[in-house]
């Protein structure tokens, strides 16, 4: 019996976070679902019902033809996307097209790329098909005593920004997420949090970097917790990892420096380093907490490596140099 294949189709198949941005995904869809119909673009719509569901849809769809993924939601369902993308071998991840719709609360990845928050906007972009080609992250770490492996798109945080993305999420599953939900635990996690001493190799250099450490960060893009440059100086196609280390700080201090997260200038303080690399390990005493794209993982020790030119996206303009 002959061996049949599935057709390709450039279709767009597009995934709907319901809950997004306090379920505004759900709210906004009969508008957005007019406005993709009125543009002409064709498309096949799912929803997500739980959480990584959207990994196994991409999984599924890819399966049936597809390779362009339009996300209706935030920055933790697109990371969903991506891991279904690259978890999968038959297909090279650079076949792919990527674009969102977002409906989220911090939609930090929209705003490298100048994805604009209007949908009638965001729609005439995918039209407009300019595209590029962006590096792709991946992270191993810890739940328990088992390994686990994670692609992200935008940044990674660990320590202080782990453990703020972890009460955030949880507002979220309770209904009370929302833009200023971020800043809230922002202040309020200080009270208790403990900071951790932390060593880092890079490249598998002998040189080890080891400090008392507030928060880490590394990424492919600048943007995190709702619009903050956290790591400004990061280039998502040279073939690089940035990374912004916070050593330990006063509380004052963290609360001073807070408004200079959002234009990067915070970097320039002494007790923040940055760095670049294709690969990143890091471990910790106690064990430190990760996200990646806002989505709350596990523990150290985590190695983190660049995936080059690796996905295609569509683009308002090119990012920020």
């Amino acid at each position: 019996m002959a061996k049949t294949t599935k057709r390709i189709t450039d279709d767009w198949l597009v995934i709907v976070n319901p809950n997004a941005g306090r379920k505004k995904g759900e709210k906004d869809w009969f508008n957005i679902n007019e406005l993709l119909n009125e543009s002409g673009l064709a498309f096949e719509s799912v929803f997500t019902t739980h959480k990584e569901h959207a990994i196994a849809l991409t999984t599924r769809f890819i399966k049936k033809g597809y390779r362009n993924f339009l996300v209706v939601g935030g920055d933790g369902t697109l990371n969903e996307v991506i891991n279904g993308i690259f978890f999968q071998k038959s297909i090279p991840t650079d076949e792919f097209l990527i674009s969102m719709i977002p409906v989220g609360t911090g939609n930090d990845w929209c705003r490298m790329f100048h994805i604009p928050f209007k949908y009638t906007d965001a729609i005439a972009l995918i039209k407009q098909n300019n595209t590029f080609i962006q590096d792709i992250g991946r992270v191993s770490y810890f739940n328990s005593t088992t390994l686990k492996r994670r692609y992200f798109i935008n940044v990674a945080g660990m320590g202080y920004d782990a453990e703020v993305a972890s009460k955030t999420n949880k507002d979220k599953e309770r209904g009370k997420g929302g833009p200023f939900s971020y800043l809230k635990n922002l202040f309020t996690s200080l009270l208790f949090y403990k900071y951790s001493e932390t060593e880092i190799i890079i490249d598998d250099l002998p040189e080890i970097y080891k400090n008392k450490t507030f928060s880490v960060s590394v990424g492919i893009c600048k943007y995190n917790g709702g619009g903050m440059k956290q790591l400004p100086n990061a280039i998502p196609d040279d073939g690089l990892l940035d990374m912004t280390l916070i050593k330990k700080l006063g509380k004052l201090t963290v609360l001073k420096e807070v408004k200079n997260l959002y234009d990067g200038s915070f970097i320039q303080h002494p007790k923040v380093q940055t760095f670049q690399g294709k690969s990143f390990r890091i471990d910790s005493k106690p064990a430190i907490y990760l996200e990646v794209d806002g989505e709350s993982l596990g523990h150290s020790p985590f190695t983190f490596e660049v995936i080059p030119s690796s996905l295609r996206v569509v683009t308002g303009m090119i990012p920020d140099q």
